[in-house]
Formats: C-alpha cells, sequence, structure tokens
C-alpha cells in the first residue's frame, strides 16, 4: 500500500525527509543527472516561479514514510501547459502500479489547471537513434506504458536532433493531451518548445540550436505519431476527483453539547454546530478526523497557569445544572484575589455574561485537542484543516476569559504550529480577536491581524483599535483593522485584500483563519450584511495565499444561515488554494 501526496516544501521535517529520499532515487535510477540539478530539488520548492515553471512534486510513500516513487512536475502558467521532469520508482519498484498512479495524478494535476497539453520528453525507441538493444527494449516499453493514455510523441520536427552532434539517444518531445481533441497550432507548439529548451535546458543549449529546433514545427496543426502499441486509440476522458491529501481535514468537538447554557440570550449554543455541518457535509470537500487528546501544556505555554488551573477548580465544583457568572471585577487590587471561588471569577474574566459551569472546563480543553489534532494533521501534510468547535477561543487572554471564550485556541495552535515556522493568524470575527492580540503582542514570529467591528460600538469595545502595533520585538506585527458599523461585501474585500497583502509579505509557514461568521447580514451580534457569495470570495482570497491554512471556528450566531455562509467559505477557500 502507498500513498501520493503534494510536497509543497521543504519546512516540515517529514517533507525534508521525503525530499531526500527523492534526491536519492534520482541519484540512482536517472543516468547522467548532475549533482547540481539533483541538489536544486528543494530550491525549486521554495521558490516555485523562480525558473519560470510553477514547481509540483508528488511522492508515492507507504505507512512508515519510505518513497516508493515520486514525479517532479513543471506548470508554465504564462503559456499554459505542464511538462512532466521526472517521474521514477524506487530501485526495484517496477510493475507494483507505482508509475501509474503517479502519472495519473499528474495527469488529473493538469487538467486542473486547464491546460492545453501535458508535454514530457521520452527517449526514442527507434533503432537509428538509439544503438543500444537494451536501452532500446526499455524505451519502447516507456513509450507503450504513455501510450495507454494517448500519449504519443510530436513527429516532422527536429526535436530529436542531439545538441552535441553523433550523441546517443536524443529524446522524443512527447504530448499528452489529456483526453481532449486539441488541434495545436504550430505557433503554439513554437512557443512552447522554446519554453521548454530555454527555461530546462538553456545552459547548454545555444541559442542557434534553440532557434533551429523551434522553427522546426511548422506543421499547423501540429502533428502526434499514429499510434504503434494499441490496436487502436481509446477515447481516454480523464475525471478528476479529490484525492484524499486534498481534502480539508475536519476535526469536530465532540463534547461541545455538554456546554450548554439554557439561559434567556445566551446564544452560543449546540445547534450552531449542527447547522453547519448540516451544510459543509452535502460536499466532497472534507475529510473527517477523530480528536486526538493534548496535553495541558500546550495550553499553559499561552495561558497564565494560575488561570488554566482556576478555571479547572471552579468548573469542577460548581453545582450540577448550575452557572457562575462574574460580577465584581478587581480595579482597584488585582494583586490580591478573593478567597471565594465563584467570586474570584472576576479576576479573570473581562465580562458579566460568560458563565463558569460543570462542563466549561471540559467543553474548552476538548475545543483546545480538536484544533491541536487539526494543526498536527497540517503538519502531516493537509493544505486545509477545520477545527469546528465551540465553546471559541479568540477573546480568551494570557489570564483571563470572556466574550464566552475560555481558552485560546487559535493562540495555542499558533505557539505549536510556530516550532516548525512563522505562523499568521488572520481574525475575520465581526469582534476583535483581543486574546491573540494579548498574547503575542511582543513577538514577531507570529502577526495576528484582525477586522473587525470598531470598539466604539463592537465588543469587546476596549481593545482593536489602529494604534494598537504590538510592542518591543512584536512592534508592527499586530494590525487592526476596525470598520464603520454598515459594510457590504465589497466593502469588506478592500479590507481583506489588504490584509492578504500584508500575510503575503510576512511570508509565514502557517496561516490560522478565526472564523467568525457573525459578519453575516442578520446576525444578532453583528451590524454587517456579507451574503453567502461574499463568504464564498473572501475563502478565495485567503486561500489565495498558497500556503497550508488551519481555520478554527469563533464566532457566528445566525442559525438559518451560518451553514450555508460556512459551506460557501470553505467551497472559496478550496478553491483559492493552488492544489
Amino acid at each position: 500500500m502507498f500513498l501520493i501526496r503534494r510536497i509543497y516544501d521543504d519546512i516540515l521535517p517529514r517533507n525534508r525527509e521525503a525530499i531526500a529520499q527523492a534526491q536519492q532515487i534520482l541519484s540512482v535510477q536517472i543516468k547522467g543527472l548532475s549533482r547540481e540539478t539533483i541538489e536544486k530539488l528543494p530550491d525549486l520548492l521554495r521558490n516555485p516561479l523562480k525558473h519560470r515553471f510553477r514547481s509540483i512534486l508528488f511522492v508515492a510513500e507507504d505507512e512508515k514514510g519510505q518513497l516508493k516513487g515520486f514525479a517532479l512536475l513543471f506548470h508554465a502558467p504564462d503559456l499554459n501547459f505542464c511538462y512532466l521532469d521526472f517521474i521514477s520508482t524506487a530501485e526495484k519498484r517496477t510493475g507494483r502500479g507505482i508509475g501509474s498512479a503517479l502519472y495519473e495524478r499528474v495527469r488529473e494535476t493538469a487538467q486542473r489547471y486547464g491546460v492545453i497539453g501535458l508535454f514530457f520528453e521520452c527517449l526514442p525507441d527507434d533503432p537509428a537513434l538509439c544503438r543500444n538493444p537494451e536501452d532500446l527494449k526499455q524505451n519502447a516499453a516507456r513509450l507503450r506504458f504513455y501510450e495507454r493514455f494517448g500519449a504519443r510523441p510530436v513527429i516532422g520536427t527536429l526535436y530529436e536532433t542531439p545538441v552535441t552532434p553523433g550523441d546517443d539517444s536524443p529524446p522524443y518531445l512527447v504530448l499528452d493531451n489529456l483526453g481532449k481533441d486539441i488541434l495545436l497550432s504550430s505557433e503554439q507548439a513554437q512557443n512552447i518548445v522554446r519554453a521548454i529548451l530555454e527555461r530546462k535546458y538553456g545552459d547548454i543549449c545555444p541559442e542557434e540550436y534553440i532557434a533551429e529546433v523551434v522553427s522546426s514545427f511548422t506543421d499547423n496543426p501540429i502533428q502526434l505519431r499514429p499510434f504503434k502499441y494499441i490496436k487502436k486509440p481509446v477515447k481516454n476522458y480523464l475525471t478528476v476527483s479529490i484525492k484524499k491529501e486534498l481534502k480539508i481535514a475536519l476535526v469536530i468537538n465532540d463534547k461541545h453539547h455538554i456546554h450548554h447554557v439554557q439561559e434567556r440570550g445566551y446564544v452560543e449554543s449546540p445547534v450552531r454546530i449542527k447547522s453547519i455541518l448540516n451544510e459543509i457535509n452535502s460536499t466532497s470537500l472534507f475529510e473527517n478526523i477523530l480528536p486526538v487528546s493534548f496535553s495541558e501544556k500546550y495550553i499553559t505555554a499561552v495561558h497564565q497557569p494560575a488561570f488554566v488551573n482556576y478555571l479547572k477548580r471552579v468548573c469542577a465544583n460548581v453545582p450540577a445544572a448550575k452557572s457562575v457568572y462574574p460580577y465584581v471585577f478587581p480595579i482597584r487590587n488585582a494583586t490580591r484575589p478573593p478567597r471565594e471561588i465563584p467570586v474570584r471569577a472576576g479576576y479573570y474574566c473581562i465580562d458579566t455574561f460568560t458563565p463558569l459551569n460543570q462542563n466549561a472546563y471540559l467543553a474548552a480543553k476538548r475545543a483546545v485537542d480538536c484544533t491541536l489534532t487539526a494543526a498536527a494533521c497540517i503538519l502531516q501534510g493537509h493544505r486545509l484543516a477545520y477545527a469546528l468547535v465551540r465553546p471559541p477561543g479568540h477573546h480568551a487572554e494570557y489570564k483571563v476569559f470572556g466574550g464566552f471564550c475560555y481558552f485560546n485556541s487559535n493562540a495555542i495552535a499558533a505557539q505549536f504550529l510556530s516550532q516548525y515556522g512563522k505562523v499568521a493568524i488572520l481574525d475575520i470575527d465581526y469582534h476583535h480577536g483581543n486574546g491573540q492580540q494579548n498574547i503575542f503582542y511582543r513577538r514577531n514570529d507570529v502577526l495576528t491581524i484582525s477586522i473587525h467591528g470598531h470598539p466604539r460600538f463592537a465588543y469587546p469595545y476596549f481593545t482593536g483599535f489602529r494604534d494598537e502595533t504590538g510592542e518591543d520585538e512584536g512592534k508592527g506585527y499586530n494590525i487592526n483593522y476596525p470598520l464603520h458599523e454598515t459594510l457590504d461585501g465589497a466593502g469588506y474585500r478592500a479590507i481583506l485584500d489588504k490584509g492578504v497583502k500584508t500575510i503575503k509579505q510576512f511570508k509565514p509557514h502557517f496561516v490560522i483563519v478565526a472564523l467568525g461568521l457573525d459578519t453575516a447580514k442578520g446576525d444578532p451580534t453583528g451590524t454587517w450584511n456579507l451574503t453567502a457569495r461574499d463568504f464564498e470570495l473572501n475563502g478565495i482570497i485567503i486561500g489565495s495565499l498558497g500556503c497550508p491554512v488551519l481555520v478554527v471556528q469563533e464566532g457566528g450566531y445566525r442559525v438559518r444561515s451560518m451553514g450555508i455562509n460556512a459551506r460557501n467559505f470553505f467551497v472559496g477557500l478550496w478553491k483559492g488554494l493552488e492544489h
């Protein structure tokens, strides 16, 4: 058994090991390949357009992470074609379906990009071009393999001309039209061939050689060699499905329902999760992942231990079906908390409407477990993950809770991921993300951005102003966009574009989105007018960041529309992400 996944960069240890194994396969299986070519593989991924090709690496690996094969695909967006640079199985791994699976994945990716064709080189099966009988036999086997997919050499050109006269086995240029009845013009072919020769072989191909080969593509349309190894052409329609590793890892707080405050006006209710699930389950975008329990040390890495211990103790001692609400706050003397545990709630809280009850700690801890599980999915290769949790967390600061929030799940995940690279938190809840601002205010490895209603009219009222930009090393790494009380989708996107541009300049390895659905029209806690279409467009913009995205559920309280809005957001996010 093996899994094919895409490697986007060499940030994660798992990816670095896979790249090293791919380099080893290259050195063993591809004869005459220079050390320089092999060693530049990580750079191709880190700088995907540096060589005027988008570099895409697929690996086939077993459950132990051992590589069985790989494929390196180039995409040229400017000329709308793909070029398969390498496809190889590990030594003694041929004939086990690995090559076929990799090539099918390459074809599906090329079709998803909407290219006019997939090009690659294949050594010749013509005795006049290949003198070694054993090599000739292997070359014929490869061309027979590709003919099954409809791919054949382009004929009537000088592409097979050796760069150095007399060299053996100059390659064919092969075209796979991906099951489409396309007729490539001579002009299109000339532009594509010039791009291949200049971008891939510019250091060894003289300009006069390139010009000679390019000008030989005169057939209009270009011609492919008739089928040689199969009796008759088979109509080769390509059906693209969403592969497992392209799906959004979905981790649901399976204990959220225990935190059900059945009191008038308490809008943070279990039906919120059900509403979202009913809609997103209608798509094929998600893969359900069971939550894993994590140590409390991940919580105390961003929250004051005394605060965490207090929540655990008070919740364990509140009578069943009862709630404790803060009502006395330590303005005069914050250094001496009251002895009575229930009275001390105000010492750790910022409002009077976030209750402590028997299950608040348990539900909040499970929300953290789910979010860290989703973050772990990102580390394991998922490009998108969604922690569908309640209670929310973005109002929880280093040592206080409030706004229905107890532990700041997105900040805890950011701290967890920051061990592997820079993190940006984009808070798109209607209310200011004061929690992560407070926690990361003096750090420059975590960028915090919040787009929210202006604190002069929106909770939490005392934070979220433009001039709150960070302190010490964190100066400039906290950005607030407090917006007007009335706002439509177009106005929102103008600000979102600014935030996304700032994130791109920061160049994070991971992005965490604190997803609030309370920006929607009719939400009881907001004043804006975003529609389902606006949520989809917002998702596309965020997806364009191009790096792994972890979405953590925050607010959103209009049950009638929040599921639809969530579905549209994730459809947009998936569309926007480059697969």
